[in-house]
């Protein structure tokens, strides 16, 4: 997977091949396109003195998928693997074709590219085999967990017979012994043993009729025996009747004995097995146990820009794009029904795109981002992205780092000098500019560096480094000396930054909640990264 200019998204090779043979292969592709469309050409493919390019263009022509193989491969098998290859890219891209979905499914997008090519030669498999491949799972696993989940759902339906039978036993014995009777204050019925093939804490708590302890008449069959409900509780929640009367109830004791003992004789049989099930009982009393870790802040918003620029080595600017989103994370129930009062200010050219549950008109009129259904929570545990914004521009004041690189030949050596200009928008963190070096033993000859620098001899890389640009060094320069060379060697250069603001005026006014309006104190970053930032 390439992009128009070049740059190798994914890239899988079968044969033995250097990096740099592969980055040229691919950085020639480009101009090999171009000129083919410029002669009238509508190949899907174009060849080269060594190597054939079979292509399929994707996004409207902003990327290629594209397969590299000598002259003397069959052609029809060639295009045959690329339709396969291209099933697998909307089925592991998450339907989202372009650089970001197929960088963020770059793992899952090499492993189904290995399941149709091996060893340099297609495979025959279909998209179902390919799915099924990439789960996993062998039938002999499924079907050994669904034999142990068979197992443990016999054991519960056991488990609940047994204590079904315990209670009908305990309510015979009772009524034997004629402890059946009035309950409550003028409930007739049995004393706090109603059977139920459902809820063992159905059964009436100080008497009442058929689960429902008497309340103060006969004829109040919703009341329990101090207003609480069919379903043993009062109306403050708690179980119905007495406390001593509770803890002698017969359901429930014998509910707890025989659950206990049946689980631990089912997790020895197991266990006695070689299976590992144990987590499986284990795992709600752990929970009851372990304090849970409650996050600083219950809502987080996360602001994050990614940076895209293609500056030319004379110094004009090619392209910009920013890509950004807001994100907001909810950790508690409790604070789910929120809305976020934001300011984007002017933003001129700046395309913004809101969930499509967020309620546009209240955002249009009052700067808000709250859901549609005020009545609905946000999503808990997880991050949702509920603004987006993108800006495009060839206007080069917009550039945040301009980079000039001024190589020349004087004596045998080359000379080259290279400065960077910041604007005054933010600080950059983290700054690193890196230069390609052509072919040499020797290192070159930092004549005068404002920031560190340092050589990778096995990249042939020079890499500029400074670690914050303020107001005190918004200008820097560095030069240095190599064996004469060509001055296209020097090229691309690459910058990395990061940042802990935008370039787009948003800013969060304030979190609060929809049914009061109460303030809610929430927590969050703001970060800028770039993902390509050249000078070629």
């Amino acid at each position: 997977m390439v992009t128009k200019s070049g740059k190798a998204l994914v890239s899988r090779q079968f044969v033995p091949m250097t990096r740099i043979r592969i980055e040229g292969l691919l950085s020639a592709f480009p101009k090999l396109v171009g000129s083919s469309s410029s002669q009238g050409k509508q190949h899907t493919y174009v060849e080269t003195e060594n190597v054939r390019y079979v292509y399929q263009p994707l996004e409207n022509g902003t990327m290629y998928l594209l397969l590299v193989t000598n002259k003397a491969s069959n052609i029809l098998e060639d295009l045959d693997v690329l339709r396969m290859l291209a099933k697998t890219l909307p089925e592991y891209c998450y339907q989202q074709v372009d650089e970001e979905g197929v960088s963020k499914a770059a793992f899952e997008l090499i492993f189904a590219f290995d399941e149709v090519i091996s060893a340099g030669h297609k495979e025959n498999v279909t998209m179902n085999q390919i799915r099924t491949f990439m789960e996993m799972e062998s039938h002999e696993e499924k079907l050994h967990k669904m034999i142990i989940q068979s197992k443990i759902n016999d054991t519960k339906d056991v488990m609940k017979r047994k204590a079904m039978e315990i209670d009908k036993i305990k309510v015979e014995k009772k009524m034997e012994r004629g402890g059946g009777g009035s309950g409550g204050f003028g409930g007739g019925g049995i004393s706090g043993f109603q059977e139920s093939d459902s809820d063992p804490f159905a059964s009436g708590g100080m008497g009442g009729r058929s689960g429902s302890g008497g309340g103060f008449g006969d004829d109040m069959d919703n009341m329990g025996g101090y207003g609480g409900s069919s379903k043993g509780a009062d109306g403050y929640g708690e179980p119905r009747g007495p406390k001593g009367l509770a803890a002698k109830a017969g359901p429930k004791k014998g509910m707890v004995l025989g659950s206990k003992q049946k689980t631990n004789r089912f997790m020895d049989a197991l266990r006695q097995e070689g299976e590992s099930v144990e987590a499986e009982y284990t795992k709600g009393n752990e929970a009851s146990t372990q304090v849970p870790q409650v996050p600083q802040e219950s809502v987080n918003i996360i602001v994050e820009e990614k940076l895209n620029v293609h500056l030319s080595k004379d110094g004009g600017l090619e392209s910009m794009e920013v890509q950004g989103t807001m994100m907001m994370e909810i950790q508690n129930e409790d604070d789910a029904f929120v809305k976020v009062k934001i300011d984007t200010g002017a933003n001129e050219g700046y395309q913004f795109k809101m969930h499509p549950n967020i309620d546009k008109q209240l955002h249009a009129n009052e700067g808000i981002l709250g859901l549609k259904d005020p009545n609905r929570p946000f999503p808990c545990g997880s991050a949702l992205g509920i603004l987006k914004w993108r800006f495009q521009s060839r206007d080069e004041s917009k550039v945040p780092i301009v980079i000039n690189c001024w190589p020349s030949v004087s004596g045998g050596e080359s000379f080259v000098s290279i400065e960077y200009e910041a604007s005054d928008v933010m600080e950059y963190e983290n700054v690193s500019i890196i230069i390609p070096l052509p072919s040499s033993r020797e290192p070159p000859t930092i004549n005068s560096c404002d920031g560190e620098f340092a050589v990778d001899s096995r990249r042939n890389e020079l890499v500029w480094t400074i670690d914050l640009i303020d107001d005190s060094n918004r200008n820097g320069s560095m030069e240095f000396v190599t064996p004469a060379c060509d001055g296209e060697l020097f090229f691309p250069v690459q910058v990395n930054f990061s940042a802990r603001s935008t370039l787009c005026d948003v800013r969060i006014e304030g979190v609060s909640r929809t049914t009061d309006d109460t303030p809610v104190k929430y927590g969050g970053e703001t970060k800028l990264t770039v993902e390509e930032y050249t000078v070629a």
